[in-house]
């Protein structure tokens, strides 16, 4: 009786034996083909994600120069129309297939007798009305050409851009005198020698006028 219970006992014992190392190799082998799978557990889908431009959010300002030691006016326009790509896939294409057409009666400078001179002595010397603009090329190394058209000459101008995420912004240094502006400027400092005379006596209104336009692009992903 004891020999058979002991037998018994034997064969259990090895059972278990063998079930634990079964139970053991498959676990080993479960570890071995999930560390080798490239796959995540619960792999996320990719995202598809577009840009599309928001003219609520953009701004474009100038700055222009009085007095011999360049004190800066800026000002902006209240009517100005863009056109591109309905969206993109990818945010610096949509920016470089941007134009945009300004009002140049809509010069704001947050002083209403300055807006009507800019735009009577200013622009309308030159009999521009409309001053159109259309972006070339966003290079790599962060430089960029916009092409603006003002007194019937389209002229490449060249400044600098950053694109961070969504926020696009861009700088730029134009000459009037690039686009036959000399007698609007010298019309406008006459009609202002007063306002655009310094501590030194000296009339001046420059022909340098700095650029700046920032924008956010608003991303739609699915």
């Amino acid at each position: 009786m004891a020999v058979a219970v002991l037998t018994i006992f034997v064969k259990n014992t090895f059972a278990m034996k063998n079930n634990l190392t079964s139970v053991m190799a498959c676990f080993a082998v479960t570890l071995l083909f999930t560390a080798c799978s490239n796959e995540a557990p619960e792999e996320q889908e990719k995202q598809s994600c577009t840009y599309t431009f928001d003219q609520s959010s953009s701004l474009l300002e100038w700055t222009a120069y009085k007095f011999t030691d360049k004190t800066p006016v800026k000002g902006s326009f209240n009517e100005i129309q863009f056109d591109g790509l309905p969206e993109a896939d990818d945010a610096k294409k949509l920016i470089e297939s941007l134009s945009f057409v300004i009002q140049t009666a809509s010069v704001e400078t947050q002083n209403e007798e300055r807006n009507g001179k800019i735009a009577k002595l200013f622009f309308g010397t030159i009999g521009t009305t409309e001053i159109l603009g259309k972006v070339k090329s966003l290079a790599n190394d962060g430089s960029a050409v916009v092409a603006i058209t003002m007194n019937e000459q389209t002229k490449d101008v060249r400044g600098k851009y950053t694109l961070d995420g969504e926020l696009f912004t861009f700088t730029a240094s134009i000459n009037v005198v690039d686009w036959s502006a000399s007698d609007a400027i010298q019309a406008l400092n006459t009609a202002c020698k007063d306002l655009h005379t310094g501590k030194d006596g000296v009339s001046k209104l420059w022909t340098e006028v700095g650029l700046s336009f920032t924008t956010t692009l608003k991303k739609n992903c699915k």
